[in-house]
């Protein structure tokens, strides 16, 4: 039985994988190229449809998100404004890099131990970082989750952070929660996070998160919230640029965000729910399993076993399955530990 010319099982399979990658979308910041592109490569559309595709998804999901979050207030307009702007710059020059590698020979190679490295790397980074300071509130649950128009506690500011903040160098800009960088600093960790993503050929989202937290010193909601935002305008404009192309099939898109419309809310209130901590607890445990998913991949090229490649494929699957289980538990948890903690008050 079809609807709309697609198999009811796959259409639900669309649906169940549009709301986990929703969730993850919503809750990170990331997640959509990630997961989208790879999965429908494994199905077998070809690589402009799922190029485009994913795309397109990324790009509704991201919209869907970025509303929530604005919302409850963790958007900071005009510090994704500069960002796009720096990013832009630095996608252009990675891709020239990519470029130069591919006349060499060398560009798979180099790409793909770069990717395994980055997120192992950022993937450790952050979950030590979260786990050393675990516990160090104890105000019980929730964390720190201040919405863009209020003042930040210096105290919850990476030192790395306040280390680029104290090189005033004109023009001073002020982002919201009371934050003063310079604008040259914020175009240049833009630069940077899109020198990454344009030589790695990704989206970005799982370096520009963590390098508006540990960078600037936005705090991890508002990092999520604008990352989003910008997502919109890059996604929007990919997604254009393949379907004008032929490369965008809504019968893929529309399912997907049909699942993604209930998962990226879910996601995006959590983040006012769930510890910052533990936040980047699941953040850092699925970019390790991303790296280790990646690493098989790698290895089946070189080592010419195809099943390594599937093993890798399954294995992104699983991380993501599992951290966005672990989202939607952990949120329920603390919501019910809090409605019976003011049942107990009330008492």
């Amino acid at each position: 039985m079809e609807l709309f010319g697609i198999a009811l099982t796959m259409l639900a399979l669309f649906v169940s994988f549009g709301f986990m990658v929703g969730v993850l979308f919503g809750f990170f910041g990331m997640g959509g190229s990630f997961l989208v592109t790879p999965a429908l490569l494994v199905m077998g559309y070809p690589t402009r449809v799922a190029v485009g595709s994913g795309m397109a998804f990324v790009f509704g999901t991201a919209v869907i998100a970025t509303l929530k979050h604005r919302d409850l207030g963790q958007v900071d307009y005009k510090l994704g404004g500069l960002m796009v702007v720096g990013t832009t710059a630095g996608i252009e020059v990675g891709s020239h890099l990519v470029y130069s590698l591919e006349e060499l020979g060398l560009a798979g190679g180099v790409i793909g131990v770069t990717y395994v490295f980055l997120l192992g790397g950022i993937g450790v980074f952050v979950s030590y970082n979260a786990l050393k300071s675990d516990g160090s509130d104890d105000s019980g649950g929730g964390g720190h989750h201040e919405a863009a128009n209020q003042d930040i506690d210096p105290d919850d500011i990476p030192d790395i952070a306040k280390r680029i903040q104290s090189y005033r160098v004109p023009p001073m800009m002020t982002l919201s929660g009371g934050i003063q960088v310079s604008l040259w600093m914020i175009l240049g960790v833009a630069f940077a996070t899109g020198l990454l993503s344009g030589f790695l050929g990704v989206g970005g989202g799982f370096i520009r998160m963590p390098a508006l937290f540990y960078l600037i010193g936005v705090p991890v909601p508002i990092a999520v919230g604008t990352d989003l935002f910008e997502i919109v305008i890059s996604g929007g404009f990919g997604a254009y640029t393949y379907g004008l192309n032929g490369g965008v099939d809504l019968s893929i898109v529309v399912p997907l965000l049909a699942g993604s419309a209930l998962g990226a809310r879910i996601g995006s209130a959590a983040t006012s729910v769930v510890n910052e901590d533990d936040i980047k607890i699941y953040f850092g445990l699925m970019l390790l399993g991303g790296s280790v998913a990646v690493a098989f991949q790698q290895s089946a090229g070189y080592l010419g076993v195809p099943v390594l490649d599937t093993i890798g494929f399954v294995l992104i699957m699983l991380s993501a399955f599992m951290v966005s289980g672990a989202v939607i538990y952990n949120t329920i948890t603390t919501m019910r530990a809090r409605s019976n903690a003011s049942a107990t008050a009330a008492d």
